[in-house]
């Protein structure tokens, strides 16, 4: 009776879930060279959510451990590849940029390990890329482009100088503000990037004012952002060839132009899909706790970061933690039953989200600092045009 005993308690043992102690999550981004900018302050926004959660998922110990892609494709697959090989993280997230990110891909999701990205979107992983361990925090490349070009068209602009880094995410923002716009390219610079990115626009600038436009198109993320702006305030262009942005004026680049007193940035426009005057409970305290922690507005870039890790909290927690029923953790992250800073949030077909973009504009506050507020709503529910070619 004993051994039979003993035998039914081992099978069952053997035949129960792993509830996990801990849940690894490994975040991936840039932490060292220019791209630093934007890596630490997704890495804040990491470790307020973090704060905010108390380390835990329900019962479950949550522990990040940080990646830094160097800026780097090759860089960054390497780090992914420590992280899902010899740290055995349950989920990798983060990822700044869409070649590191493209780079990366298969080394988590055939692996069956979750990918989570917090801002890179390229189109090929929106469309023939999916992947059902691929889920976005953030959006796919085009959509936040297109809202420009659809304000744009309603502004009456009715020709556009083009400028941006030539790199997958350039690409993809270049044809998503030329897929809604109307109005006529009058010419285009897609300029290095990389570690040696170019940060030298004078002589596209020249161009961009003596092709007669009514408007100047950029994409200039991070490090860039700044050296474009000082740039076009210096050749004092916002007279006559007002700045549409996206990814270039933002949280991360405002208290730098604010301190040089580079006043032509004040009132121009960019469209994003998430502004920390949004009037949910989420983003209060996100915001508040946000600029209590660190002494500045978060940017987009914290604010999906946040949102990527209070998502997988939210899956943990609705396993108990059993990381072995990946189909129950795949439905848990699909389900997205967390409060986003951005309010409502939901995924399509192809796991990136369905979601509003804004058009914001550069503003004083009342503290004097500069930031953003949200003029319009652009779109509303928007789905990125990929999706349907997205098979899952």
């Amino acid at each position: 009776m004993k051994k039979t005993v003993a035998t039914l308690l081992a099978a069952t043992i053997l035949s129960s879930p792993a509830f996990a102690e801990t849940v690894k999550i490994g975040f991936v981004t840039t932490l060292t060279t220019g791209g630093a900018v934007i890596g630490n302050d997704m890495k804040n926004a990491v470790d307020l959510a973090m704060e905010h959660l108390g380390g835990m998922a329900g019962d479950t110990q949550l522990e990040v451990i940080y990646g830094d892609d160097q800026f780097s494709p090759e860089a960054g697959k390497q780090v992914t590849d420590k992280l899902v090989k010899q740290d055995n993280v349950d989920f990798v997230a983060g990822y700044i940029w869409s070649n590191v990110l493209l780079a990366s891909l298969n080394s988590v999701v055939n692996e069956d390990t979750f990918l989570i990205s917090a801002n890179a979107g390229p189109s090929q992983i929106a469309g023939v890329l999916c992947n059902e361990n691929f889920f976005s925090t953030s959006w796919q490349n085009d959509q936040t482009p297109m809202a420009m070009g659809e304000v744009l068209n309603q502004l009456g602009v009715k020709s556009l100088y083009v400028m941006a880094p030539n790199y997958a995410a350039g690409n993809d923002m270049v044809a998503g503000v030329e897929r809604t716009f109307q109005g006529e390219i009058l010419g285009k610079d897609l300029t290095k990037w990389g570690a040696d990115a170019q940060l030298d626009f004078s002589a596209e600038l020249a161009k961009a004012k003596a092709s007669g436009a009514e408007g100047l198109f950029v994409f200039y993320p991070g490090a860039a952002g700044g050296a474009f702006i000082r740039q076009y305030d210096q050749l004092g262009l916002s007279e006559t060839l007002p700045l549409y942005s996206v990814f270039t004026v933002d949280a991360l680049s405002l208290p730098r132009l604010q301190d040089a007193g580079f006043e032509a940035v004040l009132g121009s426009r960019t469209t994003q899909e998430w502004d920390p005057t949004l009037d949910n409970e989420a983003n209060k305290r996100f915001v508040a706790d946000f600029k209590a922690k660190y002494g500045g507005y978060p940017s987009y870039y914290g604010a999906q970061a946040y949102d990527a890790i209070m998502l997988i909290a939210s899956a943990v927690e609705a396993v108990g933690g059993n990381m072995d029923d990946m189909d129950a953790v795949r439905a848990a992250l699909k389900a997205a039953d967390f409060d986003s800073v951005r309010g409502d949030f939901r995924f399509g077909n192809n796991h990136m989200p369905i979601q509003d973009f804004y058009l914001r504009e550069v503003v004083i506050d009342d503290d004097g600092v500069w930031t953003t507020k949200v003029v319009q709503t652009v779109f509303e529910d928007h789905q990125d045009i990929y999706a349907e070619q997205c098979k899952m």
